[in-house]
C-alpha cells in the first residue's frame, strides 16, 4: 500500500513557562515525523532538543541515501536507533564540554511512515497516539519513574495523575553516553491520525479528550491548534509541542 500523508504541528510556551524548550521537524520526504522536550539549564533545553532532531533527521537521511535495496524490518529498526544513539552522541558531547550545557538532555518521539506501516521510535515521557475510528491508543510506553510505580502496582493511574515525581523520566537523549531508542512497528490504515506530543499535552488532557478534540475539528491544522488550546485551558502548565500525521 502506498500511503498519501498530510502533516500538521503547532508550538506553544504554555502559561507557566518563558521560554519554549520543544522542537517539532516533519521530513515529508521522508516519512518522518520527530519531537523532542528539552530539559536543563537556562536555555539548554532548547538547545537539545534542536540538536536532537536536527541530528536524528541528518543521520536517518544519509542511511536511506545508502540503501541498494528495500531494507527489512531489523535494517529499519537498527537505523532509527542508530539515529537515535548520533543524537544523543551529539547532545552528551555539547552537555559535557559547554559548561552553559551541563545537565541538558531532551525526550524524543519518532514516527516513521514505511508501506503500511508506522514505526513508533521513543525515549522518555514524549508520545505517540493513534485516532482510528474514533478510539485512541497509546502507541509508546513512558520511561518514566511513574511508569515504573505502575507497572509494579504501587500506585494505580489515577494515582499518577497527582503525583509529584511525575515528569521524572529514566531514559532521555544526552544524559548517558549510551542510549538505546525503544522502536516497535504499528499497521496503520486510510483515516487513522498519528499524534506524537510533550507531556505538556498529555499531562494537561486525557486521551478521551485528545479523541474528542481531534473528531470536532476538521482540519490537521485546526486540530493541532485546538490540542494547543485545549492544554492551556486546562492549565498550560508546560510547552506544548504536537504532531499529527493523517493518512489518505
Amino acid at each position: 500500500m502506498s500511503l498519501r500523508l498530510e502533516y500538521s504541528s503547532a508550538l506553544d510556551v504554555g502559561r507557566a513557562r518563558q521560554n519554549n524548550e520543544d522542537a517539532v521537524l516533519i521530513d515529508a520526504g521522508l516519512g518522518l515525523c520527530l519531537l523532542a522536550d528539552g530539559m536543563g539549564g537556562y536555555n539548554a533545553g532548547e538547545v537539545a532538543s534542536d540538536m536532537a532532531v536536527k541530528a536524528m533527521r541528518e543521520h536517518f537521511r544519509q542511511w536511506l541515501q545508502g540503501l541498494s535495496a528495500a531494507p527489512d524490518d531489523g535494517a529499519v529498526t537498527r537505523a532509527l536507533i542508530d539515529a537515535a544513539q548520533e543524537a544523543n552522541r551529539q547532545v552528551f558531547t555539547a552537555a559535557s564540554t559547554v559548561p552553559a550545557y551541563a545537565g541538558m538532555g531532551t525526550t524524543l518521539v519518532t514516527a516513521l511512515f514505511e508501506r503500511s506501516r508506522v514505526w513508533i521510535g521513543h525515549l522518555g515521557d514524549s508520545r505517540a497516539y493513534r485516532l482510528r475510528n474514533g478510539r485512541m491508543t497509546q502507541l509508546s510506553r513512558d520511561h518514566s519513574l511513574l511508569q515504573e510505580q505502575i507497572d509494579a502496582g504501587l500506585i494505580t493511574p489515577a494515582e499518577a495523575a497527582y503525583a509529584l515525581h511525575r515528569n521524572l523520566v529514566t531514559r532521555a537523549v544526552g544524559v548517558e553516553p549510551e542510549v538505546v531508542l525503544e522502536v516497535h512497528p504499528h499497521d496503520v490504515e486510510v483515516g487513522d491520525v498519528i499524534l506524537l506530543c510533550s507531556d505538556g499535552l498529555s499531562d494537561m488532557l486525557t486521551d478521551p479528550q485528545m479523541a474528542h478534540v481531534l473528531q470536532i475539528n476538521k482540519t490537521l491544522d485546526e486540530q493541532a491548534a485546538a490540542l494547543v488550546d485545549a492544554a492551556n485551558a486546562a492549565g498550560g502548565r508546560d510547552n506544548i509541542s504536537v504532531i499529527l500525521a493523517k493518512l489518505h
